[in-house]
């Protein structure tokens, strides 16, 4: 058999497995409503009706593989007899398709009608409207705890999705952090390395250009430039500490004659307002 043919022959059996599905589909919206429980048929009737539009949209897609295929039979006589069920195969749908529309208007007939007797059967009253009442009021709280579990779940899922999203962030600021450390650790190595040939280089130079008593001489004035700026620096640093030494001793004398009473505070006040009284001889200090 030629693979046209035989794929011509496929599609038959898919669009007959197709339609049966829709017909069981369509007797399902079509009872809705006639076993006398309305609200929990009507629940099911969008369900019903997805898996109707489903079937609908299979044979659609069969129809246009089969008007594509058609065209490519081997002989006359089978393009012929592809047309043909392809025509067929369209009135079909159409019939379908109203077959639906019209069980779709029969469940809303139905539904309506239980929905009528369970309210009468409600405001009644009797045993079988008490137990009626709970039974709905129990599948009331069931449904309300099933909603509250699913927006629970629902939160939970959008805290995992952007605890997710701070992780992958995170993750790439490290790596972003570690490329730059990794560049500044190059840039490092070669600093170090141009200074190390710089030092080579200068080492070199001075070795090569200037004689050997002139190398001589530098290394000398180097060598006393270093140890005049640390003497001088150590002469301050002792300058300082002097300086900052006799304060501290005179201000601890001041100190224990203001205890002893010996000089009260508002003399030496005085003292320092007046200032030094001018003296032809030597300045004479009392003692402390």
């Amino acid at each position: 058999m030629d693979e046209v043919t035989q794929a011509v022959e496929n599609l038959k059996s898919e669009w007959s497995q197709a339609v049966a599905q829709l017909e069981v589909c369509i007797a399902a919206i079509e009872s809705c409503g006639k076993m006398g429980k309305g609200t929990e048929e009507a629940m099911s009737l969008p369900r019903l009706n997805g898996s109707a539009q489903d079937a609908l949209q299979l044979l659609n897609a069969l129809q246009c593989r089969l008007d594509l295929l058609a065209e490519q039979l081997p002989t006359f006589e089978e393009v012929q007899s592809g047309q043909a069920t392809l025509g067929s195969w369209k009135e079909q749908y159409q019939r379908l398709r109203a077959a639906l529309r019209s069980a779709n208007l029969q469940a809303k007939v139905n539904i309506g009608k239980a929905a009528q007797e369970e309210r009468e059967l409600l405001l009644g009253g009797g045993e079988e409207s008490t137990v009626r009442r709970r039974n709905l009021q129990t599948k009331a709280g069931m449904t309300s705890a099933a909603e509250s579990i699913t927006e629970s779940l629902r939160r939970s899922r959008q805290l995992m999705v952007q605890e997710v999203e701070r992780s992958a962030n995170t993750l790439s600021t490290f790596d972003e952090s570690t490329s730059v450390l990794r560049k500044a650790e190059g840039e490092y190595q070669g600093h170090r390395s141009l200074l190390m040939r710089t030092r080579g280089q200068v080492s070199a130079f001075v070795t090569t250009i200037l004689p050997g008593p002139c190398q001589f001489l530098t290394i000398i004035c180097s060598r006393i430039i270093l140890t005049i700026g640390f003497l001088v620096f150590s002469l301050a640093v002792l300058y300082v500490v002097s300086r900052r030494i006799g304060l501290l001793t005179l201000q601890r004398k001041l100190a224990d004659a203001i205890r002893s009473g010996s000089v009260s505070a508002g003399d030496i006040l005085a003292k320092v307002q007046e200032g030094p009284a001018p003296t032809d001889g030597p300045p004479i200090y009392d003692e402390l």
